[in-house]
């Protein structure tokens, strides 16, 4: 059984988008782990049929572990609120051989700008490259291996790197082909290519261990 986990924090206006993008493909378990959303984000979710809310402290760690430990699926597959799953998704995850302990989908932003598809394209490479996926690359991986690494680190930011980094010590991710699709909102609204330096400046300064600057990427974009 696969898991859907998905943190959210005030998306009231894409999550019903969401959720019935993963919905159409019966997954016999949908988690939506909300972090004090002050919007109609739980009533929306709660509204849906086949999908349970769960509270927990703000911070997609936090709220992700808090969803795989309550979710009772042999895969977890955690989804950002504001993502789409390709269509065959959870078949494709279903079929994997029993040797595939983990993996991620390549990325596409919504939109036609020519930039953003530049950096996706370029993000499919990285990802490749490092075995290391970002969140917005809906990140899968069997339970029991999750358990062993101890969830995702309480990390404020980049705890898909920090937790990518564990799991790439573990096993060798995959990247299935298939795309999904992330809304492109704060690229366009914070400009495509600061947003674009903000990333690489986190990512390096994850990689050299100095604090992290370029917080304002994650600042809220509604």
């Amino acid at each position: 059984m696969i898991s859907v986990i998905i943190p959210a924090f005030n998306e009231e206006a894409r999550i019903g988008t969401t959720l019935a993008n993963v919905l159409l493909q019966r997954p016999l378990e949908v988690l939506l782990v909300d972090g004090g959303s002050h919007d109609a984000t739980t009533a929306i979710a709660a509204a849906t049929e086949g999908v349970q809310v769960l509270n927990a402290d703000r911070g997609r760690a936090r709220q992700m572990n808090a969803g795989a430990a309550a979710a009772r699926g042999d895969w977890l597959l955690f989804l950002h609120a504001d993502t789409l799953l390709p269509a065959v998704a959870l078949a494709r995850i279903a079929a994997l051989p029993e040797s595939v302990l983990a993996g991620a989908f390549r990325h596409r932003f919504s939109g036609d700008d020519w930039r953003l598809r530049l950096i996706s394209r370029l993000d499919n490479y990285r990802s490749q490259f490092t075995k290391i996926a970002f969140g917005d690359q809906a990140l899968f991986v069997r339970r029991t291996l999750f358990e062993r690494l101890g969830g995702f680190p309480l990390c404020d930011v980049m705890e898909d790197v920090a937790f990518g980094e564990r799991l790439r010590a573990a096993t060798a991710p995959v990247l299935l082909r298939e795309e999904v699709i992330t809304d492109s909102r704060k690229f366009e609204q914070m400009g495509v290519w600061a947003s674009l330096m903000r990333v690489g400046l986190l990512l390096l300064c994850h990689r050299l261990r100095l604090p992290l600057v370029g917080r304002a990427f994650f600042r809220e974009v509604r």
